[in-house]
Formats: structure tokens, sequence, C-alpha cells
């Protein structure tokens, strides 16, 4: 459905599985993020990108948090496909998952990377700069994005930063302005609807327990 209350409940569904976005994630360390809104004649879609660092998992990844009435595949929330990891030669930067090994650079996409930092700095500080100064190659590209929606439904509004909810263990999402503002856009298509009142918080200094687990 394209209501704003069926996209609500979509979301809150996926809040009450745990597969909604949450940047107080306790296994990655929050880098970046971003939001890109679809809307079509009929249909709509949501792409949330968390990217994060996981010493556990060994890598850099952006973790795509697919919504919308026009999946091509699988349920709304994450799967297994929607883990995109960035760093093709991790081992090189790193022994222990957490410090830096004094690398000369990091290949993403094939491309190789300088990096700049002393060897014993925290890896996810390195990762931070890096990302800071490629931020378009660590993101997902179109094919990335549209991994689980049809190419047909057109791309209206990316956010690069929002009000994210701390409690969302104790709340839902349509109880906070922001995805009740997203709402209206993915089911009217006017995107100028998503004008929040309230400041965003999406930056990664704003978590500073995220990733501590």
């Amino acid at each position: 459905m394209m209501t704003t209350a069926a996209i609500l409940d979509q979301f809150d569904q996926c809040a009450d599985e745990a597969v909604f976005p949450d940047l107080a994630n306790g296994y990655y360390y929050p880098v970046d993020v971003r939001l890109s809104l679809f809307h079509g004649p009929g249909e709509w879609g949501m792409v949330a990108e968390l990217l994060g660092y996981s010493p556990r998992a060994g890598n850099l990844t952006d973790v795509l948090h697919v919504f919308g009435n026009c999946l091509t595949r699988g349920e709304p929330g994450f799967c297994n496909d929607d883990f995109f990891d960035r760093i093709e030669n991790i081992d090189e930067l790193t022994e222990d998952g957490r410090s830096y090994r004094g690398s000369r650079f990091a290949r993403v996409r094939g491309r190789k990377l300088p990096l700049t930092g002393q060897e014993g700095e925290p890896l996810v500080d390195i990762l931070r700069s890096l990302v800071l100064e490629n931020r378009s190659l660590f993101l997902a590209n179109d094919q990335e994005l549209r991994n689980r929606l049809p190419a047909r439904v057109p791309l209206i509004l990316q956010l690069n930063e929002w009000q994210q909810p701390h409690d969302l263990g104790d709340s839902m999402p349509s109880d906070h302005e922001t995805f009740r503002r997203i709402a209206e856009v993915l089911a009217t298509g006017d995107a100028s609807r998503c004008r929040p009142q309230i400041p965003s918080n999406t930056h990664w200094s704003a978590w500073p327990e995220a990733g501590t687990l």
C-alpha cells in the first residue's frame, strides 16, 4: 500500500523484528550513513545505509536496510546480500582487528587509497578519515542501491543526515518525527515534505556506545 500509515506499519514491524536501522548497534562502530528514498506510480522504496566497522566481522561494511512495497526478493529489513565489505586488503591494515598496522594504502573497489596515521592508532579512526575523503567509494552505487528494488522506481531524495531515534528499543519509528515525515515523502512522492524541525544526530560522534560490545 502507498499510505503513510501502511509505510509506518512496515517500519514498526521491522523495528519490532530488530531489522530497522539502529545506530546504537553494539557490534559496529558507526562511520557514515545515508537514506535513499524511491517513489513511482503505486510503488515506494527506501534504503538506509549504515556504514560501520566491526572488529568481529573484520571489515568496514556498508549494511543496506531495504524497505518498500516492490521488493524484487526477500523481506523488508536486511538479508545476507545487503552486506557490502569495502576494504579488500583489510589484513594488511590490522592484525588484531582494532589497531592500525601502518599500511600505506587501502584497496577499495580496485583502487588504492593512501592512508595517513601512526601505527598503533585505533583502526576505526583511520577508516573514518579515509571515508571522509572518499565517501562515494564506500557508500552504495546505483546497482547496489537497487539490489532488491526495481530499476523502474525513481530515486527522489537522498539524506546524508537526519534525527535518528536513540530509543528504538523502547519506541517505534512511527513515534518519531523523522520517520513520519519520511513516510509522507514515500507515500506522496513530494520530497518537500521532508523538512524536520529537529537537528540531525547521525554523525558517528553522537553514538559513543556503538561498537563497544
